[in-house]
């Protein structure tokens, strides 16, 4: 995605772009509140930007806005808050339609239980056994303000936000969890994980493509638009 987004950039500013985001994500990951900024010489109104942009994006990814910002801001270094949601497809049939976006499991999952757990991984603390191997952050220690675990008819959503979040974390948490809600462990069990700090105490890394980056927030100074109403829609930034 950020390769094509630059190109299309590009295009626009009739010079090279390089973009910075709000936050990488893996491929197969989806995007529908990132943010990015970069930096050009070159002067189009805010129309220019979003209809030029469009216009040399392929059809999956597409940006809803885009504005002027001082020199102090920074997409990824100015955010405050990350939130992501986690879909899982709890049924016995698979879905055609939703292959791309969600985890399908077929045996039924204790949504309660797994909200219980979650419970446990809230506030600030080392996710070391939450990050990948090759997670390049320089601490482990993240803050993570809300994390739910919603049913909703075959759906289960996993609602969390913190400050930031390490690579593979989100995902690593809700194969985590899913270990939980199928009766494999208990919930203590979460809190075992956590403070093991060891990523083999765990459960299994749940699949890229269910987890979507729902918005970032960043100090009302910057006058960044609602991520709700707005945002780059994308797979994989």
């Amino acid at each position: 995605m950020q390769q094509r987004l630059e190109e299309a950039l590009a295009r626009v500013a009739d010079e090279s772009v390089e973009v910075v985001c709000a936050g990488r994500t893996d491929t197969g990951v989806h995007a529908s509140g990132q943010v990015v900024h970069f930096d050009t010489r070159s002067e189009r109104n805010s129309r220019g930007w979003l209809l030029g942009a469009n216009s040399n994006l392929p059809d999956d990814i597409n940006v809803t806005w885009a504005q002027p910002v001082d020199d102090e801001f920074h997409a990824r270094f100015s955010a405050i808050a990350r939130r992501y949601q986690y879909r899982i497809l709890n049924r016995l049939e698979r879905s055609s339609l939703h292959r791309n976006r969600a985890w399908w499991v077929y045996e039924t999952l204790d949504a309660a239980a797994m909200h219980a757990a979650a419970q446990r991984l809230l506030g600030k603390h080392d996710f070391s056994a939450f990050r990948a191997a090759g997670c390049q952050a320089s601490t482990a220690v993240r803050e993570m303000t809300s994390i739910a675990v919603i049913r909703d008819g075959d759906w289960l959503t996993l609602d969390v936000t913190a400050n930031a979040f390490l690579q593979h974390m989100v995902r690593n948490m809700v194969g985590t969890l899913a270990a939980i809600g199928l009766g494999k462990q208990d919930i203590d069990w979460a809190s075992d994980v956590l403070t093991s700090r060891d990523r083999k105490a765990g459960g299994i890394a749940a699949p890229p493509y269910g987890l979507t980056l729902i918005s970032v927030d960043y100090p009302s100074s910057f006058e960044i638009p609602d991520a709700v109403n707005y945002g780059l829609s994308a797979a994989g930034c």
